[in-house]
């Protein structure tokens, strides 16, 4: 039935984002006519957390060594808006993205769902 999911990141410099999608974290991407890049994600998985406060929605990249990955996008210009913070479940930091904004980073310590 769901085939796939599709996540929307606003920007007030959307093309300076698309080009830090296309050739910094160099995904994968088709042009759904007159520019409007559709980035292809790595595998991805979904939970579902509670919440007594406001309804919202979050979006980490994960990866398998936060740190090699820091240092990786570091060579690459990106910056960091947050130190790495052990949270137990995990370790998390966050990327600045073009235009303001920033996009969680995650290295996960329990089984994922990447798996299945």
């Amino acid at each position: 039935m769901i085939n796939g999911a599709h996540a929307l990141v606003f920007s007030p410099d959307a093309e300076g984002l698309r080009a830090f999608l296309r050739d910094t974290l160099e995904f994968p991407a088709v042009d759904a006519g007159g520019g409007w890049l559709i980035f292809a994600l790595p595998p991805a998985e979904l939970a579902a957390h509670p919440t007594n406060g406001d309804l919202h929605h979050e979006l980490y990249l994960m990866c398998d060594d936060i740190e090699a990955t820091r240092e990786e996008l570091t060579g690459k210009g990106v910056e960091f808006t947050r130190p790495v913070s052990d949270e137990g479940f995990g370790l998390m930091t966050a990327i600045k993205l073009p235009g303001g904004g920033e996009l969680g980073l995650y290295e996960p310590r329990h089984p994922t769902a990447l798996s299945l």
